[in-house]
């Protein structure tokens, strides 16, 4: 087995969601899971099937967005992996939607920040380990840092 990094390209002003899912259908209910949530999100789509012609599939509302996720996959190169890469919302706009989706099985990252994939690759194809998801801590919050915390959550209107 080897052990692979792969850095994932974040969209500027964007966020990524990686995962993993099972079936062909994938990329088209994911499709409706974003445009249901959020019409006015633009987003890309890919995922890469495991079986049969092992393409990446790829389906969205932006040309730019479609690219990105289509090359993001095809960097990871894990079969039943899909990338979400996203802007004008927000993750936690979609995650539900995205969970809800019948043949979705996880969700490991859904992200601004830089983000790496550890990738294992075998003779039988790659497969994700887990991400990095941006930088390691560097203290323990203070009520100084709580405060700005609540302070800011609502000043973006994720709370009241």
């Amino acid at each position: 087995m080897e052990l692979k990094t792969v850095r994932l390209e974040v969209p500027e002003g964007g966020n990524v969601i990686l995962g993993q899912t099972h079936f062909i259908k994938s990329v088209e209910d994911l499709y409706e899971a974003m445009v249901n949530s959020v019409p006015q999100m633009k987003f890309g789509v890919a995922f890469n099937e495991a079986s049969g012609l092992c393409l990446t599939r790829v389906d969205g509302n932006d040309a730019e967005l479609k690219a990105l996720a289509a090359r993001n996959a095809a960097a990871v190169g894990a079969g039943h992996t899909f990338v979400i890469a996203l802007r004008d919302g927000y993750p936690i706009n979609v995650l539900g939607r995205i969970k809800e989706v019948p043949e979705v099985c996880s969700i490991y990252c859904a992200t601004a920040n830089p983000v790496e994939v550890i990738v294992a690759e075998t003779e039988l194809g790659r497969g994700v380990l887990g991400v990095i998801d941006g930088s390691p801590p560097k203290g323990l919050e203070t009520g100084h840092d709580a405060s700005a915390r609540r302070e800011f959550l609502r000043k973006i209107g994720y709370k009241r």
